[in-house]
């Protein structure tokens, strides 16, 4: 029940308007979906280790009772920590919470890479589905035609059989697309934090977001990407390693001191006092030393091999964005407009008596597949842009 309430909780922004846009599932899905919220429990994690980091070594009390005099001892041993070990401690468990912080940064923008791809899929589906109710009723039309025709003995028995046939394969497509639409909801619903049936309802155009241009998304990503951020991090994260395993060389002093009591024939109370210092002969710690500067070397290498690839994966996804954009344009200016002109000539001389049952059924099979081709392309701009966002490493302006 309570799962129940969260999720009546979740539905607010949806509920309000009664549709959700892009921007509106984008903050639903970082408030709610479960899968981020798992993530920045880590930041819970990063703020135990710095404390754990800043503790300091516990003194230790003994109590000694023996038959040799002096029969009691009360002692205590203070373990002291030499060479700002626990301020390296510190900062390694600061340089890691700053990179966790950085992953989960980077989580949000993956997070919003699946939201994008799947509200415009979304989309797509209803559009889809408006499309094929569309040529649904076109098809009825077709058929009614059809019928008309018949019965004024214009027309054979065969050509009302191919019209019936075609509206029941325009049915059954009908009822496919119904059911991906409700996939795709689904799918959408999960990533918003939204129960599976929630009636979430996208408003958005295939078409809107600009593509930017190349040069400046590559400036964007090599100066905000968090893929470069988070290794960035990591670098930082090895060199404060690299401070403690140094500071690590340095032994330790523990200072030991002891209250004696009841030594007959000598004294009634005494005092022992000493420190102990280990010798580094056999571990010096310069193994550590070297192992974290390596880290350290490896976590550049990696850096500037990412820097090269982002540099890489933005250019192309740029280009590939620009000529699907290209592509939607010229679709949507000249293709489609002519595909509706020729629809209606063929419905209207088929009616007429003009020409024939196989030629309106071309007509309509082509236009419907140049309508869903630009349906597609349009799709395709929306992951082209969400692909865009991830090489980028930071939202898209």
């Amino acid at each position: 029940m309570v799962a129940g309430q969260k999720g009546a909780a979740a539905q607010t922004p949806a509920a309000a308007s009664g549709e959700l846009s892009l921007s509106q599932a984008m903050g639903q899905a970082m408030e709610h979906n479960p899968s981020l919220r798992a993530v920045r429990l880590g930041r819970a994690v990063s703020a135990a280790e710095i404390g754990i980091a800043r503790e300091r070594p516990n003194p230790e009390f003994n109590f000694e009772a023996e038959r040799e005099t002096p029969h009691y001892a009360f002692g205590v041993l203070l373990p002291l920590e030499l060479g700002g070990k626990r301020g390296r401690r510190t900062d390694v468990a600061q340089a890691g919470a700053d990179a966790t912080a950085a992953e989960i940064a980077r989580a949000e923008i993956e997070l919003r890479v699946e939201v994008r791809r799947a509200f415009y899929e979304a989309v797509a589906a209803e559009q889809r589905l408006t499309l094929s109710r569309e040529l649904a009723d076109l098809s009825q039309r077709a058929r009614d035609a059809a019928q008309a025709r018949l019965d004024a003995g214009d027309a054979p028995r065969l050509e009302l059989l191919q019209s019936e046939l075609e509206l029941a394969r325009a049915q059954n497509e009908l009822a496919t697309h119904d059911a991906e639409r409700v996939v795709a909801r689904v799918e959408l619903n999960a990533l918003l934090g939204l129960p599976p049936t929630a009636a979430t309802v996208v408003r958005g155009e295939l078409g809107e977001g600009a593509v930017p241009e190349p040069a400046a998304a590559v400036t964007r990503a090599l100066d905000a990407s968090l893929d470069l951020a988070v290794l960035d991090r990591r670098i930082r994260e090895a060199q404060a390693k690299v401070a403690l395993a140094r500071a690590l060389q340095v032994p330790d002093l523990s200072l030991t001191g002891s209250l004696t009591q009841d030594a007959p024939g000598e004294f009634n109370t005494g005092y022992r006092a000493g420190f102990s210092l280990a010798v580094p002969i056999f571990t010096t710690h310069r193994a550590g030393v070297t192992r974290e500067e390596s880290a350290v070397a490896q976590a550049r290498a990696e850096r500037e091999a990412a820097a090269v690839q982002t540099t890489a994966a933005v250019t192309a996804a740029v280009a590939r964005a620009q000529a699907l954009r290209q592509q939607m344009d010229r679709e949507t200016r000249d293709i489609l407009p002519r595909a509706q002109q020729v629809e209606t000539m063929a419905e209207d001389s088929y009616r007429a008596g003009q020409t024939g049952l196989v030629v309106l059924l071309q007509t309509l099979q082509t236009t419907r597949d140049t309508r869903l081709q630009a349906l597609d392309t349009a799709l395709s701009y929306q992951k082209a842009l969400a692909d865009l966002e991830r090489a980028i490493g930071a939202p898209l302006p």
